[in-house]
């Protein structure tokens, strides 16, 4: 193998690792807001969990954070919840970092 061939590996496998760790934060992100979206709807123990995996399952409809927003956007309006869609946001960037501090701390790097 080549040195070019070894650094080719070696980016792919970066890049490998950091999608996956990028997937492992914004599942876990998403996780954190179904929890704290579920305290707001009234939601507690097993409803509250499966109210957060709802959510995480929502990412899988299409690419990027719309459809997690627009989930829970939804059941806020369902339930009379007063949040507006950038607090929403905004709860969201805060949670990612969360996530992310979380797992960077459980994966060795």
């Amino acid at each position: 193998m080549t040195t070019f061939d070894e650094r080719e590996s070696a980016f792919e496998n970066k890049f490998k690792h950091d999608k996956e760790l990028e997937f492992k934060v914004n599942s876990r992100r998403n996780k954190l807001l179904g929890l704290w979206a579920a305290k707001l709807l009234g939601f507690d123990g097993v409803e509250a969990e499966t109210y957060a995996k709802e959510v995480v399952a929502s990412d899988f409809v299409e690419a990027g954070d719309h459809d997690v927003l627009k989930k829970v956007l939804a059941d806020f309006q369902a339930k009379n919840v007063d949040i507006s869609e950038h607090r929403l946001r905004k709860q969201m960037d805060e949670l990612l970092a969360t996530a992310k501090q979380q797992i960077m701390t459980e994966v060795k790097i």
